[in-house]
């Protein structure tokens, strides 16, 4: 096997390899200058430049990265790339007609037909709104509290959609629930407590070392200490090495097997998926603003209709304005905006007439049988209920008030 050395605008040489191998002379680099970042033994090996020859190498490679960042049209959009928030990023967009092409599941980047000039990036959560903060993403999907621990207040992050629906969570302060905690169950009375000294903090474990640090000092608790760690966190207070966890709850079943309890205004937020973007990409770019218009009206139009229902009926009256007049009367029979009523013409005796009025209205799901119930009682019949996909408005809500926020 040979080595062969790649060297810019000098002759390639090669050498036997052997623990004897040693460059020509003439390039011959101190041995504390000497890297090999790029080796590759299977096939080949590059042969850096002395020190001089390699700043300059590196101010072009510089240079030309940032030729390609400025020059880049294409937009980026960063998705989860694992696990329950993935899954349902996936779910969301499928729901939306947004349907992610990924040619190879092991491949960090894909497609979505549907959004042309897009291309969709499977990131870690965190990794999401730190590419977004430099540049590297225009929108992306996280949540909340990834969004608020890794951005850092940054004012280029922008929220476009706050709740999603899917990965509620609360970033929450919990404690044994027993021994010298048995008796504590508020924020107040664990910073109270005499053992927190400044020799002997409260030491807590987290994940979140920047939302956990300002959370204590926005309370005035000084005596305490953060040990940064990533998940298992409820086995800490256990073994000993820390007091209480700040981490994130959903049920709270985890914790009451791990002995560990909640506490009152122990919560420093709640949590849900999010779309955010990078705020100099919509100001700058009208492609990223129309993407980002498209994908946040196709969300807002499906997440309204989630919970709805549309309720057809047919009833009999003596003219639209007199069935409207009755439908109008019952509190759960008002829809979105009014009910819909259009005269169902019958034959007889070869006369056409409006012998019924068909009412068509939106009712939530958690009222439907109450609303099917008054319907009835006000002589509807023939009720038919069906799903709603997409309920899409004149102007969306949310695209307004981005606009507000963009001064656009």
């Amino acid at each position: 096997m040979s080595l062969r050395l790649h060297l810019p605008n000098f002759q390639q040489c090669s050498s036997p390899l052997s623990s004897s191998f040693s460059l020509p002379p003439c390039f011959h680099v101190p041995c504390s200058q000497r890297r090999w970042p790029h080796a590759t033994w299977s096939s080949s090996i590059a042969c850096h430049l002395p020190q001089q020859q390699q700043s300059v190498a590196v101010i072009e490679k510089n240079e030309t990265s940032t030729s390609v960042l400025s020059e880049r049209k294409v937009i980026r959009f960063g998705l989860p790339s694992k696990g329950r928030m993935a899954a349902d990023t996936l779910d969301l967009l499928k729901d939306c007609q947004l349907l992610v092409k990924q040619v190879n599941p092991r491949q960090y980047v894909a497609e979505i037909p549907q959004l042309s000039n897009l291309e969709v990036w499977f990131q870690r959560p965190k990794d999401i709104v730190r590419k977004l903060l430099s540049g590297d993403l225009d929108l992306g999907i996280v949540g909340f509290d990834t969004f608020s621990e890794y951005g850092l207040g940054n004012e280029d992050l922008i929220i476009v959609h706050d709740a999603l629906g899917y990965g509620d969570c609360r970033l929450s302060l919990a404690i044994p629930n027993h021994g010298i905690f048995e008796s504590i169950n508020s924020l107040r009375e664990l910073s109270q407590m005499p053992q927190w000294t400044a020799s002997k903090p409260l030491r807590i474990a987290t994940g979140f070392t920047h939302l956990g640090p300002k959370f204590m000092k926005d309370n005035g608790i000084v005596n305490v200490t953060f040990s940064t760690a990533d998940g298992a966190l409820e086995a800490a207070p256990a073994m000993g090495i820390a007091d209480a966890i700040l981490d994130l709850v959903s049920s709270g079943t985890t914790l009451k097997e791990n002995n560990l309890k909640e506490i009152e205004g122990g919560v420093l937020l709640e949590s849900q998926a999010v779309l955010v973007a990078r705020r100099k990409s919509l100001v700058e770019q009208k492609d990223v603003r129309c993407r980002t218009k498209e994908i946040l009206e196709r969300f807002e139009a499906h997440l309204r209709a989630v919970d709805q229902f549309t309720v057809t009926a047919h009833m009999r009256g003596s003219s639209a304005e007199e069935v409207a007049g009755r439908v109008c009367s019952q509190p759960s029979l008002s829809g979105l905006e009014g009910p819909t009523i259009s005269p169902v013409f019958c034959k007889h005796n070869g006369k056409v007439t409006p012998d019924y009025y068909a009412i068509v209205i939106c009712v939530p799901k958690k009222a439907l049988y109450k609303s099917v119930q008054q319907l009835r009682e006000i002589g509807g019949s023939g009720v038919l209920v069906s799903p709603l996909t997409y309920i899409f408005e004149e102007v969306t809500p949310r695209w307004k008030e981005l606009l507000l926020k963009l001064g656009l």
